[in-house]
């Protein structure tokens, strides 16, 4: 599902307004170190798996949930890799949005990538020497989690001292 049945509440509320919001990226990796990627259907983006955390649920569950949803495998979160602030965006029908993303780094378990609902024209795994051409906001996220092995990464960019 595109747009979560609790957004589209909201937005019945509030309109176009800015719309703070909880997101996930899991950054999958098989045995032999390659990730899973998807290219959107939105707008032909090769991205790592996201959604957005529902009310109530946890994020590590969002992870697992987008990653069966939109790629049909079964995951294991290893680590939280990095939390993020996003700068707000406009969506194309005039929503307004800024999402706070929280990265895993994650590991393939089982089951065949697929494309598996309608929020991606294409699931590839890819080695990490030979990835697509996409945003740095998401290179960022898939550096994070390859090199995580411990503490997740704070940003602290926008704050003084």
């Amino acid at each position: 599902m595109p747009t979560p049945e609790f957004v589209v509440q909201i937005r019945e509320k509030i309109g176009h307004d800015l719309l703070w919001m909880p997101g996930v990226t899991a950054v999958i990796l098989d045995e032999n170190q390659r990730i899973l990627l998807c290219r959107r259907s939105d707008n032909g983006a090769w991205t790592p798996i996201t959604g957005i955390v529902d009310p109530g649920e946890e994020p590590a569950v969002t992870a697992i949930r987008e990653a069966e949803e939109e790629a049909g495998v079964e995951i294991r979160v290893e680590y939280l890799a990095s939390v993020k602030a996003n700068p707000p965006q406009t969506f194309p029908n005039g929503d307004h949005a800024q999402f706070l993303d929280l990265t895993f780094r994650c590991r393939y378990v089982a089951g065949t990538a697929h494309v598996n609902d309608e929020e991606s024209m294409d699931v590839q795994w890819f080695s990490l020497q030979d990835l697509p051409e996409m945003s740095e906001r998401m290179l960022y996220r898939i550096r994070s989690a390859v090199e995580c092995s411990g503490p997740a990464e704070f940003s602290v960019d926008g704050l003084e001292g």
